[in-house]
Parts: C-alpha cells; structure tokens; sequence
C-alpha cells in the first residue's frame, strides 16, 4: 500500500471517528450548548461580586448566552437565592489553636422562564478541608482563598449542566 493511500484511509477513518462521536452527543467537556431558553438570560444575584457569581456569568457568556441587563428583554431569569461560604473549625491543637478548617461553599439557584420555573431552585454545596499552621498564616490564607475559588469553578459546572438538561 502507497504512503498516499494510507494517508487517505487514515484521514476517512479519522472523518467516520469524528461523525460517529458528534451523532452520539459526545461533546468536549464546557462544549454542551446551552437551551434557547437560556440565550438571552437575565441574572438575579444576592451579591454579584461573589466567585460563583462571576464566574457564573463568565461561563454563560462563553457558551453564547447574552447577559441581559434587565428582565424585560430576557428569555429566562436565573436566581441565585444563596452564595455562602462558611469556615469551621475541624481540629485544634493542645494550645486550643485551629490546625485544620473546613470550607463549605453553598448555592441555591433556581431558573424562571416566561410561562413558569424552568428548573425549581436547586442547592449544590462543596466542602473542602485543609490545615492551619500560625507559622504561615498568609501561606494558609492564600490557600483558602485558592480552594474557595476553585469550588466557585467546580459549583458553576455542576450548575450549568443542570441547566444545559433543560433542553
């Protein structure tokens, strides 16, 4: 067999290969299209300034969804009824200084449309633990605020593809 002949027995494969995966409903992961419902959206945030929040509102915006600025034009609303993050303390040392804390990163959210709610409010929540040291209290701080963010990422992934089953 000629190198050309493999080369176009190879590229047929690799079309037939990727005809197949699109036909099943295989997408890249953050690749899912969002609902028509959800193309022009109106956001309703407790605070908007919150990691879920924004990263929220970036992630609708990279999938094409239009952010509308009041609810008139809107094809959906979504609100967001709770972003709370909370602390605890899970362990402490003989000295009664916490060594270990544990995040918990709470939403509730829920999705309206014109003719009734779309998606019933919906409460996702992460927890994340992680250790204390007073000898690097900024080293720690910095983590914590790295973990809370992260979970503002792996929360509005999970929300999104609730919202992107609508369909």
């Amino acid at each position: 067999m000629s190198s050309s002949s493999r080369t176009g027995l190879g590229a047929a494969l690799l079309a037939v290969a990727g005809l197949a995966l699109g036909a099943c409903g295989f997408h890249l992961a953050g690749s899912a299209p969002l609902p028509a419902a959800l193309a022009r959206p109106y956001l309703i945030f407790t605070d908007p300034y919150t990691d879920f929040a924004r990263e929220f509102e970036r992630e609708l915006k990279t999938a094409g969804a239009v952010i509308q600025p009041q609810p008139k034009g809107a094809t959906a609303t979504v609100e967001v009824s709770r972003d709370a993050v909370e602390q605890r303390v899970l362990s402490v040392s003989a000295r009664n200084i916490p060594t270990e804390y544990l995040l918990i990163y709470t939403v509730t959210y829920a999705v309206h449309g014109p003719a009734g709610d779309l998606l019933a409010p919906q409460t996702i929540s992460l927890t994340q633990d992680y250790s204390f040291s007073e000898q690097a209290v900024l080293a720690k701080e910095h983590e914590a605020d790295m973990l809370r963010q992260q979970m503002a990422r792996d929360l509005v992934a999970i929300a999104i593809r609730r919202i992107v089953s609508l369909k």
